[in-house]
């Protein structure tokens, strides 16, 4: 809203006949403007972007994220049968066609694919949720970061290297590393929320309670899905 209502000020300015108009004389007026859109264009894009807040929590779930966050197991998937190999592969090949031109490097988008469904998958999570939510958390950019200071590809709070990890927060920009922590994340507010999808994503996002957030991401999920 906010961006829309510089543009207009920026369309009144200039005169509806397009002829430049006393408001524009001062160039020092108009840099200002154009300074003022452009900020509100890059930060209004990173409205839902992650904001978990530090709260009490037991020492049992530290311990088990902890745990869960230390594994040192690649991300290599195991297999039941060769339909599920099968359905796996199938999925690698959609995904990766989609996330092209998001991820134009081949090499790096099939990474990414393979370490978000293994640890999609680790977490009791549907990757196409995990890819949906970072979608609208991080647009797929590996070195985001929010306003509040969120890291990655799922915006992940800075506070969580100290609460569950060893301290290091440059760690988070690492592809593996993001995405295990915002996987065991997102399952643990699952859990606390009794399986509450709605109100999980709200507490992700810092925004628990309102819709927008959401309602977003849940759109975003149906535009992943895939169906064997």
């Amino acid at each position: 809203m906010a961006s829309r209502s510089v543009v207009g000020r920026l369309q009144v300015a200039a005169g509806d006949d397009g002829k430049r108009s006393p408001a524009l004389a001062s160039p020092l007026r108009f840099s200002f403007l154009c300074g003022a859109f452009l900020f509100l264009l890059t930060y209004g894009l990173a409205a839902f972007a992650g904001n978990q807040k530090e709260e009490a929590m037991a020492d049992s779930v530290r311990m088990a994220l902890s745990r869960a966050i230390s594994d040192p197991r690649p991300p290599i998937p195991q297999f039941a049968d060769i339909k599920e190999r099968l359905d796996y592969l199938h999925w690698l090949g959609e995904m990766s066609d989609r996330l092209a031109k998001r991820i134009p490097d081949r090499q790096v988008r099939i990474e990414f694919l393979r370490t978000a469904w293994y640890e999609a998958r680790r977490a009791g999570l549907d990757p196409a949720l995990v890819l949906g939510l970072i979608q609208v958390e991080s647009a797929f950019r590996k070195y985001a970061v929010s306003p509040v200071g969120a890291h990655g590809y799922m915006q992940v709070m800075p506070f969580w290297t100290r609460v569950i990890g060893d301290g290091d927060r440059s760690k988070l920009f690492h592809m593996q590393t993001n995405l295990r922590f915002g996987c065991s994340i997102l399952r643990m507010y699952l859990d606390m929320e009794k399986g509450d999808l709605f109100l999980a994503l709200g507490r992700y996002n810092g925004s628990r309670g309102r819709a927008d957030y959401p309602n977003a991401v849940l759109a975003s999920w149906r535009k992943w899905e895939h169906k064997p």
